[in-house]
């Protein structure tokens, strides 16, 4: 299945800056099922945009605009070919565990064990886990598929109930919030029973006659644990599901901190609006339309002016889907 996906950020401000320097998260990956075959990235003003392969992997672009400008408007756009992923068992055997304590047993997967900064476990977790008997039972798939539902069935998908920077103990605490959410909790949860638990930051299709859990108009987030035998599998918590072909790999970290769709500063003493726009269409075959038009964009005001360095933090998007 071809996917066309369309990503424009917008930041407005309300005088002039002189600099914005910018890192770019949004190329998706190339790796198994899925195939990043096109990536076009253009910034107004124009920027020399250059690119490395960073932590986990992740294509990073960054670019520094040196001229005084009022607004910065990023536009990406992907062709990415998906095929099914691999068949999941229903469960494992009862021995996955102990295999899980065997695979963890060194350092390897240290990262995706241990708290970070959005997933750290608080009273408010442990008081969760209680609640709905969270604990290493039965096999660890089906463990996971039970949380999976259990985060699903528990929270309100509700947009703006949480922040970009929220800690699990909002959305703990009103029992609602988005996808990001959603993910930092199930990430948190997974690896308090000892299985490697990793963010994944990406796009989801959604069908037309079933529609998921979520604004078209966003990034997504799920996540992914390490079991034996299986490997990485991905579960969508917000919408109660396995990743499948709808789901579009852009970026995985510990979690949403290492993984944001953008993050930089600018220099000049000003507020700053951030909009983004997401569009995902499906594609029998590669396109020639060009995926870079200009869109309709609504402005959110963000600020946090540093007075000692003229510098300013780049508002994020939160990612919501």
């Amino acid at each position: 299945m071809y996917y066309n996906i369309r990503h424009v950020t917008r930041f407005r401000y309300s005088a002039p800056i002189s600099e914005s320097i910018m890192e770019v998260r949004i190329q998706p990956r190339s790796e198994n099922n899925q195939h990043c075959l096109d990536f076009r990235l253009h910034t107004s003003p124009r920027a020399h945009i250059m690119s490395y392969r960073g932590e986990f992997g992740n294509r990073v672009h960054h670019f520094d605009v040196p001229n005084y400008h009022s607004q910065l408007t990023i536009t990406a756009a992907a062709l990415v070919d998906i095929s099914p992923p691999d068949e999941i068992p229903m469960a494992l055997d009862t021995h996955a565990w102990e295999e899980i304590d065997q695979l963890t047993a060194d350092d390897e997967y240290w990262d995706f064990l241990k708290p970070s900064r959005f997933a750290a476990p608080s009273g408010l977790l442990y008081a969760f886990m209680r609640e709905h008997a969270i604990q290493r039972r039965d096999d660890p798939l089906t463990v996971l598929r039970d949380l999976n539902t259990t985060i699903y069935q528990t929270f309100e998908y509700m947009p703006k109930a949480t922040r970009v920077d929220s800690p699990i103990d909002d959305a703990l605490w009103l029992r609602r919030g988005v996808c990001q959410d959603f993910a930092h909790i199930m990430i948190t949860l997974v690896r308090q029973l000892g299985i490697p638990c990793r963010y994944v930051s990406g796009y989801l299709f959604h069908q037309s006659h079933n529609r998921a859990s979520a604004s078209s108009d966003a990034t997504h987030a799920w996540v992914e644990a390490l079991l034996p035998s299986l490997g990485w599998i991905g579960l969508d918590p917000t919408n109660n599901t396995l990743a499948n072909e709808r789901h579009i790999r852009v970026a995985i970290g510990r979690d949403y901190a290492d993984v944001p769709p953008t993050r930089g500063i600018f220099r000049g003493k000003a507020e700053s609006e951030l909009s983004v726009t997401v569009r995902v269409t499906p594609a029998d075959v590669p396109p020639d339309a060009d995926l870079l038009a200009e869109s309709e964009w609504q402005p959110s005001p963000l600020s946090g002016y540093d007075p000692a360095t003229g510098q300013q933090q780049q508002p994020q998007q939160q990612q919501q889907a």
